[in-house]
């Protein structure tokens, strides 16, 4: 096999899984809306099921439901057999997954489930299967051809199904009212959480980390601050703790370029007035914004009677992969 022959291979696999996907729309009906509502209203969980390959994709849908605010698990056909069918409970709406309709572990299932009286919804490419003729609801996951030539691997039919699984998810998500703020709370490990939720107040530099130096200290004093606190930067305040400047090594180099006579200078001659300041209860994720969009490399944090109280870098933020890019 040649070098363009595995990118066309590569292309058309592409193609027909995106074209699976494409004519997945036209399977969004009636039934859709059944399985939506149903869900919905349930005061129980959503329970997976599958084998093999379509097992595999149940479990990706039941993380995406569950970190989109629908309670779900995944429950193995032939564990289910053997006593896991006691996680069931007739409040629960059972989704069952097989390409065919007729795949033999979920069949075997379907008796006891129905004694248990939960709403069945098929996800399954043939309605006029079993599974398709005995649950209560139908989700069409039928697709044209597979992308493996030989038609055995299941390529674009499982991907045909996690992409109905997302638009159950997402349908879901949006009737509840979920918001970006219950998503960060339920994932407040990642970096997604922590730009939904992280507060300055938990990340500041406080107490005697601050860099900090008096409207008349020497611009000696100010340079052993800065290189001191290693922050690239002090905050300037007057002689009631007020904040009235700051003073960046940038500044201190200006002013080197332009004079090295700075025995008689102090920090009030130096420093830049009215500096970009914020309050600890943003979120960290806006101070990183807000430093990258004024280009400064530190955000002093005040509080109410503008005294500083913190000071955040950019790079620490970074850090923290709070960054979008």
């Amino acid at each position: 096999m040649t070098d363009n022959e595995i990118i066309q291979k590569g292309r058309e696999v592409i193609k027909i899984e995106s074209e699976a996907v494409a004519n997945l729309a036209d399977s969004i009906d009636g039934e859709f809306i059944k399985a939506v509502n149903v869900i919905f209203e349930s005061t129980g969980r959503v329970i997976l099921t599958g084998m093999g390959k379509s097992g595999l994709i149940a479990r990706k849908i039941v993380a995406t439901l569950n970190s989109t605010g629908t309670p779900a698990i995944f429950l193995h056909p032939t564990d289910a057999l053997h006593g896991d069918l006691g996680m069931v409970r007739n409040e629960d709406v059972v989704i069952l997954i097989s390409k065919s309709g007729n795949t033999e572990e979920i069949i075997n299932l379907l008796p006891m489930l129905k004694r248990l009286k939960v709403t069945l919804i098929a996800m399954s490419g043939i309605k006029n299967s079993k599974l398709g003729n005995e649950c209560d609801i139908f989700l069409n996951i039928g697709v044209k051809e597979e992308a493996c030539p030989h038609d055995l691997a299941p390529t674009s039919s499982t991907t045909a199904t996690l992409a109905m699984g997302d638009a159950l998810s997402v349908a879901l998500l949006q009737k509840r009212g979920f918001t970006a703020e219950d998503f960060a709370f339920l994932h407040p490990g990642g970096s997604l959480g922590k730009r939904l939720s992280l507060e300055i107040k938990e990340i500041m530099i406080q107490g005697e980390r601050i860099p900090k130096v008096e409207e008349t200290t020497s611009i000696k004093d100010v340079i052993l601050e800065i290189t001191s606190k290693r922050l690239g930067t002090t905050t300037v305040i007057n002689n009631e703790g007020v904040l009235t400047g700051v003073i960046t090594d940038g500044d201190l180099r200006r002013l080197l370029e332009r004079t090295l006579d700075i025995k008689n200078l102090t920090a009030k001659d130096i420093m830049t007035h009215n500096p970009k300041v914020m309050r600890e209860s943003y979120l960290a994720s806006f101070a990183l914004q807000q430093m990258e969009n004024f280009k400064i490399t530190a955000m002093i944090i005040i509080d109410d009677s503008n005294r500083p109280i913190g000071i955040v870098h950019l790079h620490d933020l970074i850090n923290l992969g709070l960054s979008q890019r």
